[in-house]
């Protein structure tokens, strides 16, 4: 398998297909790469060479102990930019990716991107504090560290078949390989790096990052995202990206890159060439 080895020595596994201007995948928790299969076979058949690797802990990446935070994620995203000498990058990230391509954007510099696109993202911040009312209360975060710990795979599998996509919701019509896949690629990861993740994802204040990217930046988010409202992520993050658009969709899920992959697909698309 493709893998790399960061400063701080864990194993990282990436995909890098294609060739021409690299369109580099960040996904989301507890998942893994795979779960960007309609996004890779899109862009690489549209011309790009499209990168995706799995987080550490994640998926076929090395399940260390320790530095699951947002510092460490951009670093990895960095260590494989730079493996690969990635440059025009357009960075995509899904929910906790988002928030991982930001980072990374501000901390190690613009110079190797191009564009990004935030997908039901993370950003600016999920929990609430004073300085934001409008987040959930910590004790659903704790409560979700709480499942990990003691019954993951029950509480991944309630989380697929439920929120996740909206196949909660009166109609729908949950589909069993999108669930058995969800669970799949969480599964394969660590529940300590699941467990650690949940801070990252909930606790990090990304508002200087978004301050911080100049570059455009294309925010897209469902209306009906019960994992990440948007009132508290995308529509905040589009104001404070100086260069930011914002492109909703009503009644689409957290998980609308899969359920909803060839309007996603479209737009992003549109969005490269533009």
């Amino acid at each position: 398998m493709p893998t790399i080895t960061t400063d701080d020595n864990v194993e990282i596994f990436y995909k890098d297909w294609g060739s021409g201007q690299p369109v580099v995948f960040s996904h989301g928790w507890p998942l893994s790469s795979d779960d960007w299969d309609a996004q890779l076979m899109f862009f690489l058949n549209q011309g790009f060479r499209v990168v995706a690797h799995d987080r550490r802990g994640h998926g076929r990446s090395e399940q260390v102990a320790e530095g699951h935070d947002m510092d460490h994620y951009a670093d990895d995203l960095a260590a494989v930019v730079k493996h690969l000498d990635l440059r025009d990058a357009v960075h995509v990230g899904h929910s906790t990716g988002g928030g991982e391509v930001v980072h990374y954007l501000a901390r190690h510099g613009q110079d190797r991107a191009a564009k990004a696109v935030l997908i039901s993202a993370v950003p600016p911040i999920m929990v609430k504090t004073e300085s934001n009312p409008g987040g959930l209360p910590k004790e659903v975060f704790d409560g979700i560290q709480h499942e990990v710990a003691t019954r993951r795979a029950a509480f991944f599998r309630e989380f697929a078949e439920g929120p996740f996509y909206g196949y909660n919701r009166p109609g729908a019509e949950p589909k069993e390989g999108i669930i058995a896949n969800w669970w799949r690629q969480g599964m394969a990861g660590g529940a300590k790096a699941h467990y650690d993740g949940v801070v990252a994802f909930s606790q990090t204040d990304f508002t200087a990052d978004l301050e911080a990217v100049t570059l455009p930046v294309l925010v897209l988010h469902g209306e009906d995202d019960q994992v990440v409202p948007i009132a508290d992520s995308a529509e905040l993050s589009a104001k404070i990206l100086p260069n930011g658009t914002l492109k909703t969709y009503p009644g689409f899920p957290h998980g609308m890159p899969t359920t909803n992959a060839d309007v996603i697909n479209a737009d992003i698309l549109e969005f490269i060439k533009g």
